[in-house]
C-alpha cells in the first residue's frame, strides 16, 4: 500500500464521529469480552496492574487502568524532573527560538502547539521531549514536578494517529491534533505538559479536574486509548541525562535531567543523577 493510500485512508478514519463510536464502544459492557486479547495482543503486562483482569467491567476502564503502589517509584532528587508517562521518546532537545526541530523530520511552531498562548515566551529557548505511549504502555500522566498550576488549556482537534506513520507523512500532526495543556509552576521554573489526543483516544481526562497542585508523581490525567505527551521545559532552566536519546524507554517517575537556577545553566557543570 502506497504512503498516498494510506494517507488517504488515514484522513478518512480520523473523523470525530468514528473516535465517538470508537469510545461509545470502549465504555460499553460488551467490550470487557476483548479484555483478554487486548492484553495479549499488545503484551500488556498484568502483573502490574490493580486489579485482576477479570474485575475490569469495560475496555475503556482497563485501558485507564491504575497500578499496583510502588510499580513506578518516583526519583528522590529534589531538582530532578521525572518522566510523567511510560513511553518512547520520539524526539528531544533544545527549542530553537520558538521552534521544535525535526520530530520525525518535521519542526514544529511552538506557537502553533500552545494555541498563541502569551506563556509561549516562557518556552521560546527551553527544553522538550516529545514522549509516545504505545497501546502497550500505562495511560495515565503523573506530575513531573511538585508545583502548582498555572494555566489549563483544552483545544478542540483533529483525532490523527501519532504512531510513526501518521507523524512522518501527515503534517504537524501535534499542532492540530486535539490538546489538553497544563502549565506547572514550580521552586525552579515552569513546564507544560502538552496532553495531545489521537485516532480512537475519545478523551483526554484530568483525574482530578478541581486540584490546583500536585507533588511529583501525582496522578495528574489520563489518555482513552494511545497517544502522545510533549514536555516543555522553561527556558535555560533545564539538563537533559547525558545518556537519554531518540528511542530510549523511559518510565513514569524515572528521571529525564535536572533543573538548575537559569543564570548557572552551562552544560556539563552538574553532576550526573545517580
Amino acid at each position: 500500500m502506497t504512503a498516498k493510500w494510506m494517507k488517504w485512508m488515514t484522513e478518512l478514519t480520523s473523523r470525530k464521529w468514528i473516535s465517538r463510536l470508537m469510545g461509545r464502544f470502549s465504555h460499553s459492557g460488551v467490550s470487557r469480552l476483548l479484555i483478554p486479547t487486548f492484553a495479549k495482543s499488545y503484551g500488556i503486562p498484568l502483573d502490574e496492574a490493580e486489579k485482576d483482569i477479570k474485575e475490569y467491567r469495560t475496555l475503556n476502564e482497563f485501558f485507564t487502568r491504575k497500578l499496583k503502589p510502588n510499580m513506578r517509584p518516583i526519583h528522590p532528587l529534589p531538582e530532578g524532573l521525572i518522566s510523567p508517562v511510560d513511553a518512547l521518546i520520539t524526539a528531544m532537545g533544545d527549542i530553537q527560538s520558538g521552534t521544535i526541530l525535526n520530530v520525525k523530520g518535521q519542526d514544529y511552531s511552538l506557537q502553533e502547539l500552545l494555541n498563541y498562548s502569551p506563556r509561549t515566551e516562557t518556552y521560546n529557548h527551553g527544553y522538550f521531549f516529545v514522549l509516545y505511549l504505545s497501546p502497550t504502555d500505562y495511560h495515565r500522566i503523573h506530575a513531573p514536578v511538585t508545583g502548582r498550576k498555572l494555566e489549563s488549556e483544552h483545544i478542540r482537534g483533529k483525532v490523527y494517529p501519532v504512531n510513526d506513520f501518521g507523524m512522518r507523512h501527515m503534517r504537524t500532526v501535534l499542532s492540530r491534533n486535539e490538546r489538553l495543556i497544563t502549565y506547572i509552576s514550580h521552586s525552579l521554573g515552569e513546564v507544560a505538559v502538552v496532553k495531545v489526543g489521537a485516532m480512537n483516544v475519545s478523551s483526554i481526562k484530568y483525574t482530578d479536574a478541581e486540584a490546583t497542585q500536585w507533588n511529583r508523581g501525582d496522578d495528574l490525567a489520563y489518555f482513552e486509548f494511545g497517544s502522545t505527551v510533549v514536555l516543555l521545559i522553561e527556558n535555560g532552566t533545564f539538563e537533559p541525562l547525558p545518556e537519554l536519546d531518540v528511542g530510549s524507554k523511559v518510565k513514569m517517575g524515572e528521571p529525564l535531567g535536572r533543573f538548575c537556577p537559569a543564570k548557572k545553566t552551562k552544560r556539563g557543570i552538574q553532576p550526573p543523577l545517580e
